[in-house]
């Protein structure tokens, strides 16, 4: 029981992370409205500067909370686990960009369902954030584990978003 809480609250600045820019983006387009030559933008017009950056000091902020609360056994200490609360919440929005710039060159338009969406912000910080953690994180159940979960509560929370009328679409 005490891996799944553990796994729970690892996932904390990930999922702020990404769910920030939602509530508090906005404003000028991440790729300044760069068209690239297969007539796509490079990002999109939902990823913006201010959601990135709100995206990596929410996440930043809510792991360092946990950090002050409650020590992970991923990490070697609170300071530690503050700085991976960084790297993770980078990570995520690093994942959201690239998952983005994938989907243009896909030519799926914005708005639209597509695979990265649910999972490449999570696959994206935990690969930035290998270099501070140990290998206990990296253990076949817990990958599982975070994976299943975030496949059901990507979608579940997009669907809550659109009802409550924070996204133009439930996905």
């Amino acid at each position: 029981m005490n891996q799944l809480f553990d796994l729970l609250i690892f996932l904390v600045p990930i999922y702020i992370a990404n769910a920030i820019p939602v509530v508090l983006g906005g404003g000028m387009p991440l790729d300044f409205g760069l068209v690239l030559p297969d007539c796509e933008r490079l990002f999109g017009k939902g990823k913006t500067i201010r959601g990135f950056i709100a995206g990596v000091l929410g996440g930043t902020a809510a792991g360092g909370l946990v950090a002050m609360i409650y020590v992970l056994p991923f990490f070697a200490g609170p300071q530690q686990q503050f700085i991976a609360s960084f790297v993770l919440a980078l990570g995520t929005m690093t994942g959201d960009a690239v998952g983005s710039f994938v989907k243009r060159r896909a030519h799926v338009d914005s708005g639209r369902p597509f695979v990265l969406d649910t999972l490449f912000f999570l696959v994206m910080a935990l690969i930035f954030v290998y270099p501070v953690a140990n290998g206990s994180l990296y253990e076949p159940f817990g990958l599982a584990f975070m994976l299943i979960l975030t496949v059901i509560l990507h979608p579940l929370t997009n669907a809550i978003a659109n009802r409550a009328g924070l996204k133009k679409v439930p996905w």
